[in-house]
């Protein structure tokens, strides 16, 4: 148990990149004069995309602030070193007494690298308190600047990341009526010939960097075949095709799978 009067750790949400999407709750705690700013960057000479939101808002950064870096990798020792370095220095900055906010594009409960910091922050001091700020996650932002719905009624729908591969999506794309891949850049490709091949290329639309003055939406996504995108990237499919079972006193009775093979 910490024996240091602790301030309190926030995980801030701000949206996926329109300053207009931060809600009253994180504005309020970014508005404190008494607080330590964290945020996550790449590497010491990279800039954090967290925070370019928050100073896009006219807010400017603290004295007490510190970048953290989370680097991109998948070396699961150079991580673990990154991942406690973060960890001591917002234990340090909580110990004094000082609230800290970690600043988190989107929401920071969802594929986030705040659950993460918050789980080795509580390992090196169980008796600090966390918060999580709530906010709009990029699906939401994107299903609006696209002006489609993410479900209607019934509508069943997944969200994943893209790195799950070409054929947990292709077996996604049979039990769901929407699917939002996200970070869509490694596999961009091998998505696009999949769903060419599903005949889903009209009913598919690709945003980057939703809500920001980079934004960038493609509604043909076959014309991305073989270009490079941003790793702030989706793409939104709807399945018009899916087999759907009768309604049922208001619920959706499953399907009945073609039996297949030669009965003995």
């Amino acid at each position: 148990m910490s024996i240091h009067p602790s301030g309190v750790l926030y995980g801030v949400s701000l949206g996926p990149g329109d300053p207009g999407l931060i809600t009253r709750h994180a504005w309020a705690l970014l508005q404190r004069n008494d607080t330590v700013w964290t945020y996550p960057v790449r590497s010491k000479k990279s800039d954090s995309y967290a925070l370019d939101i928050v100073l896009r808002a006219d807010l400017s950064l603290p004295a007490a602030s510190q970048a953290l870096v989370f680097p991109m990798t998948h070396d699961k020792a150079k991580l673990a070193k990154y991942w406690r370095q973060a960890a001591e220095t917002i234990v340090d900055y909580l110990h004094t007494g000082k609230d800290v906010l970690f600043l988190v594009e989107g929401d920071a409960s969802t594929y986030s690298t705040f659950g993460h910091l918050a789980r080795t922050v509580l390992s090196l001091d169980e008796s600090i308190q966390v918060e999580t700020v709530a906010g709009v996650c990029s699906f939401n932002a994107a299903a609006a600047r696209l002006q489609t719905s993410l479900a209607d009624t019934d509508d069943t729908i997944a969200i994943i990341p893209a790195s799950y591969g070409v054929t947990v999506i292709d077996e996604l794309l049979r039990q769901f009526d929407t699917l939002v891949l996200l970070k869509v850049k490694p596999l961009m490709d091998d998505v696009i010939d999949l769903l060419s091949q599903r005949n889903l290329i009209e009913h598919s639309q690709f945003i980057e960097k939703a809500g920001t003055p980079d934004e960038h939406i493609v509604r043909d996504i076959a014309s991305l075949k073989g270009t490079p995108v941003n790793y702030l990237s989706l793409l939104l499919v709807k399945n018009p095709h899916r087999q759907r079972g009768e309604m049922i006193r208001g619920c959706r009775k499953k399907p009945e799978m073609k039996k297949t093979g030669v009965s003995a």
